[in-house]
């Protein structure tokens, strides 16, 4: 079966004494030792947010490594990727992360990866990047919509929590039908897809959330969607 995991925020990224989600995510390949490969284009391939994924993922059950377009660490793309269990895409800005992924011809080997059942996972800019479009992230200026990969239809908002100008951006272009039906999770909440389809959604923080908003007679409306927490009760 094909898996994307959307984390809306979370994971060794913001929670470093919290790895729920990313043991969740570890879980789905049904491996004791599940190969699980981080990209960080979104970031520029920051030197410290890499060490950070290594210091977190050394700790689990797993096969970790990473992959950089900045400084090539492969020699060969396609096997590189295909030789993996889950695909996990860390966050920074989305609009870069499409371009460089395209220029190297990622964006089809990753259409490759999901379609040969690797897992793609991953948060932020690495959560919106697997829907058909999306919200860009500038630093200091307004959100607007962008076309992503399209593996999943509709859209994705991450932080929807923990961003003050992401929430109201999205309910302004659903409420003027400029935009799709958006999957909105806060920060600690991953939402699971199988085949194409929404499956569940999981939290490593107790009171996080997760929506579904759509377009109603001209405004965004919210449906909550139920969410498992992962620690103990």
């Amino acid at each position: 079966m094909r898996q994307i995991i959307a984390m809306g925020g979370g994971g060794f990224s913001m929670e470093a004494e919290n790895l729920l989600l990313d043991q969740y995510i570890l879980a789905q390949a049904k491996k004791e030792l599940p190969k699980i490969c981080f990209v960080p284009t979104a970031s520029g391939d920051q030197d410290n947010y890499v060490k950070r994924f290594y210091l977190a993922f050394n700790s689990l059950p797993c096969k970790a490594t990473h992959l950089s377009l900045f400084e090539p660490n492969f020699e060969d793309l396609e096997a590189y990727v295909l030789e993996q269990d889950i695909i996990y895409v860390g966050g920074g800005n989305t609009r870069n992360l499409l371009t460089l992924w395209k220029e190297w011809g990622l964006d089809h080997l990753l259409k490759k990866a999901y379609q040969s059942e690797i897992i793609l996972a991953g948060l932020s800019a690495g959560s919106i990047c697997w829907f058909e479009e999306g919200l860009t992230d500038p630093l200091n200026a307004p959100l607007y919509k962008m076309d992503c990969l399209g593996f999943l239809k509709g859209s994705n908002c991450p932080h929807y929590n923990g961003e003050s100008k992401r929430k109201p951006a999205y309910h302004d272009l659903i409420s003027k039908g400029e935009m799709q039906a958006v999957y909105a999770a806060e920060d600690g909440v991953a939402l699971h897809f199988i085949d194409d389809s929404y499956y569940t959604a999981v939290s490593s923080r107790r009171n996080a959330k997760a929506y579904f908003v759509t377009n109603k007679s001209g405004a965004a409306v919210e449906t909550e969607v139920n969410t498992t927490y992962l620690g103990a009760d």
